[in-house]
């Protein structure tokens, strides 16, 4: 029982949580494409990877292994993105450092999706039992290159303008008095 919940529960909630931290993720990609912002998918996106990755840490292990690993380098590139966006709200060199922790952290749920795609889906299990023949290093290595890519493009596309809201003149005098 993990939360009260059988592990089979807790895995399908993780998997479902993870699957829309990664649909999320894309749609915030494809808006940094177009300098769009879109707040309230990169909220949802930003928060589903968070809670991926501390979900991940909930699973029993009996040691350290790769995945906690990738859960620990996530949240570190997490806390980054968010300080880039929230705090710094993307000025300067904050605004190109949240883009590549962004990408890198979307990178990191589809890297783990791949893994567990192999793992769990008995027909591409029977292309790579072992996770070790070449349909998984290929496959890992295309998403590899599409996220290069991607997080190259995103950083040349992406400035948006911070949304400050402009006073009428009107409004300015009477607030300065």
């Amino acid at each position: 029982m993990i939360l009260g919940m059988s592990t089979a529960s807790f895995t399908l909630l993780h998997v479902i949580i993870s699957l829309i931290g990664i649909g999320a993720g894309l749609v915030v990609l494809f808006g940094m494409f177009k300098s769009n912002r879109l707040e309230g998918w990169t909220a949802i996106f930003l928060g589903t990877t968070v809670l991926t990755s501390v979900t991940g840490f909930m699973f029993h292990s009996e040691k350290i292994g790769p995945p906690h690993i990738v859960g620990v380098i996530s949240l570190v590139v997490l806390g980054i993105a968010l300080v880039a966006l929230y705090t710094y709200r993307l000025a300067g060199s904050w605004r190109w450092i949240y883009v590549v922790t962004a990408v890198l952290a979307l990178y990191l749920n589809v890297f783990v999706a791949v893994v567990q795609t192999f793992q769990k889906v008995p027909f591409f299990n029977a292309l790579a039992p072992t996770q070790s023949e070449p349909p998984f290093a290929i496959a890992q290595g295309l998403v590899l290159l599409v996220f290069i890519a991607a997080g190259f493009f995103a950083a040349r596309a992406f400035h948006p303008q911070m949304h400050t809201r402009v006073l009428s003149p009107a409004r300015a005098r009477r607030i300065s008095g």
